[in-house]
């Protein structure tokens, strides 16, 4: 059976099954609705295919000790789905942190996910843990962009 979106209350239910409070991420019921010439780009990485897809959620599964995703929206129109979530991450032996972000997740015309960008300020959201580091960050970003 061809896995396929339909609607944006099927991807916030496929992306609650992911991630499991106190617990190790889980994407292996839900790699299956991606394309396989998936494009993921982040504000890390841009990968092409599925293998390189799926090895980033198994790496990403293996460096947290827990993972967690709150959606706090959710919008549709057409063949796109934005969401806007919290991520809330901890690595060993590191404090939990949160990530404030959002994705842009495009459905094919067949309903399979051919491309998901993800948003969000990384070291923004990490240094904000760190007193000394995250003012000094903060204060950096303030004078360049601000």
């Amino acid at each position: 059976m061809d896995r396929v979106i339909t609607t944006k209350e099927q991807v916030r239910d496929l992306w609650t099954l992911v991630y499991h409070p106190g617990k190790k991420p889980d994407w292996s019921h839900i790699i299956p609705y991606y394309h396989p010439e998936i494009l993921f780009r982040d504000s890390v990485q841009t990968i092409r295919g599925i293998q390189k897809f799926t090895a980033m959620t198994e790496r990403l599964a293996r460096r947290s000790a827990t993972l967690e995703m709150d959606i706090r929206n959710i919008a549709q129109s057409e063949k796109t789905i934005f969401l806007e979530w919290i991520m809330t991450l901890r690595y060993k032996n590191l404090p939990k942190s949160s990530v404030y972000g959002s994705s842009r997740i495009t459905l094919d015309a067949a309903g399979k996910i051919i491309e998901q960008r993800d948003y969000y300020d990384l070291w923004g959201d990490i240094f904000d843990h760190l007193p000394v580091v995250g003012r000094l960050y903060r204060w950096i970003m303030f004078w360049w962009f601000g």
